[in-house]
């Protein structure tokens, strides 16, 4: 928990048996929820450079390819060529301050995968 900054958001790789998979972890006021990190529309990571997620105002996830625009606490594009389509959500826990991934292995390599 200590690795991701209050408001924000930070990527990781996670690492599996066979694959690793590029999410994002976001700390908000009620906890932390996390995304696949693929764009909808392409398939593209989204930050801008490392752990930068966030359009100008903080307020959304933003896709540096094309501008697409995502809630935080739910993953709907709400602006942007993919609107009306979600990250694909990462089921997280936290123990003892650490953040753990559950059941990873049912998410695709990205977005596009599911045939978005």
């Amino acid at each position: 928990m200590d690795a991701i900054p209050a408001q924000r958001a930070r990527g990781f790789e996670l690492t599996l048996e066979t694959r690793t998979l590029p999410i994002i972890v976001i700390r908000g006021a009620g906890g932390v929820c996390g995304y696949l990190n693929s764009c909808p529309h392409t398939g593209v990571r989204l930050e801008w450079r490392a752990d930068d997620f966030f359009d100008a105002e903080g307020e959304h996830l933003q896709c540096a390819t094309h501008g697409a625009l995502f809630r935080s606490d739910d993953g709907l594009c709400v602006a942007g060529p993919c609107q009306g389509r979600n990250l694909i959500p990462v089921d997280l826990a936290i123990e003892q301050e650490e953040v753990f991934a559950i059941d990873p292995e049912r998410l695709p390599g990205t977005a596009r995968a599911r045939g978005r």
